[in-house]
Order: structure tokens, then sequence, then C-alpha cells
């Protein structure tokens, strides 16, 4: 029987570029909240399970791990990869608690509770990898998006915590940090962001592509990594080497 990977915010975007990633070897269960035409058209494309969940509700995180084990019977992977940016970018000083909220629960607690229940579910089977899709912004300060910042932040602690209680039980723990990668969230300041690559913002100089993140969630899941508990792996072309 294949493998089975439960991809979360897999309709669109750096979720959607795993689960076309992972089709071809893996039962995917790709999650999605309100696109549901993005979701069937990746359904229509890989021949994926889709599941309407919204991480941030407990009663949807639950439903998640029930469907999938009365479809599978098990889970091999969880990639935790649906997240949100903030409505509107204001300065730390103006933000509001009503976003920052928001972006907690969605970003960082909808995350670290789903992987609860998965853990769970792994620890029963012996075995299991999780990945936590994170940021560079889990370290770089944007001061106009400081709940985003801090619920990736969040995320990264979250990793070394599952790592350091799971390692010893056959169950890896990672964090993929990606950079400025081309999907819709970025979509109203890609020019921005082309210009600042341009200008080498980015040693590689070019911006990222879901495609990128796939490939290292690969590496993870066909078990390259596998004495590498806890790693991180930056996915940004370089952003995150100092230099003088």
């Amino acid at each position: 029987m294949k493998p089975v990977a439960v991809i979360t915010g897999a309709s669109r975007g750096i979720g959607r570029g795993i689960a076309e990633e992972l089709a071809p070897t893996h039962h995917v269960v790709a999650t999605y909240k309100g696109r549901l035409d993005a979701a069937q058209s990746l359904q229509e494309k890989t021949a994926c399970e889709i599941f309407q969940c919204d991480v941030s509700q407990a009663a949807d995180r639950v439903a998640l791990i029930e469907f999938t084990r009365a479809k599978f019977g098990r889970v091999d992977l969880l990639v935790n990869n649906a997240g949100i940016s903030q409505r509107v970018r204001a300065d730390v000083l103006e933000a509001t608690e009503e976003s920052f909220d928001e972006l907690i629960h969605t970003n960082l607690k909808g995350p670290h509770f789903l992987t609860q229940l998965a853990a769970k579910w792994m620890l029963e089977q012996g075995s299991g990898r999780i990945v936590y899709i994170t940021s560079v912004s889990a370290f770089a300060a944007s001061v106009n998006r400081a709940e985003y910042c801090i619920s990736k932040a969040g995320l990264a602690m979250s990793v070394s915590l599952y790592a350091q209680r799971l390692a010893p039980h056959s169950i890896q723990v990672f964090e993929i940090r990606p950079g400025v990668i081309r999907t819709d969230m970025i979509a109203a300041v890609e020019k921005v962001y082309e210009e600042r690559i341009a200008g080498g913002l980015i040693p590689q100089r070019r911006m990222g592509e879901p495609a990128d993140v796939a490939k290292a969630v690969r590496a993870i899941a066909d078990g390259l990594l596998d004495y590498a508990a806890g790693q991180v792996l930056n996915v940004d072309g370089g952003f995150h080497m100092r230099g003088l």
C-alpha cells in the first residue's frame, strides 16, 4: 500500500505544489478551507482525496484525522502548510489584536494541535514523519507584518518541541523555511520583491517556486533525512546567509 500523506492548505500555492509532487507515490489527503474549485482541480489532476478543513477550528482538526483514519487506516506524513497572511499590513504600533488573534489561531495554534493529534496516532503506529512549512519570517522581522512573523516564529518552536518529544520513537519532525515564493499570497507585492531580488536581496537572484519547497518535502517523505530530526531546511535561495 502507498504511504499516506496529509497536506493542509493544499488547494493552492506551496501546498498544491507539495500535493502534486507526492501524488505519484502517496495517497494524498489535501485540505482546503474555502476554495472548493481549486481543490477540485487538484483532485482532477492528481486523484487525491480532498477535505474541507479550517485548521484554526478544533472540530475540523479532529474531523480531518478521523477522515484519514477511516479512509486509509494510517498516516505516514503530515505536512503543516495551511496559513494566512494578515488582511492589512500595519505598523507594529498600529496592528490590531483581532488581526493578531486570527493569525495566531490559524498559523500557530492550528498546526500545533493538529500535530498533537497526528503524533499520537503515529505513536500508535510506531512511525511517521511531520513537516512544518514556516517562513524566513520566523527570524526576519518585518515591522508591518508583526503578527505573521510572531506566528511563524512560534511554529519554529513547535517543531523543536515535537522533534525532541518524538525522535526517540522513530518519528521525525522537520521545519522547512521558504523564502520569497511565487504564490498568490505575494501577488500584490510580487513586482516589489522582483526588484529587491534583482538588487541583491537573495544570493541566488531568483524568486522561489512552489516546486522548490515540494522537492524538500520529497526528500523528507522518501526518508533521505531520517537521521536529521528537528532539522531546519532553508529553501530561500540563500536569504538566511549573512555576509559582509
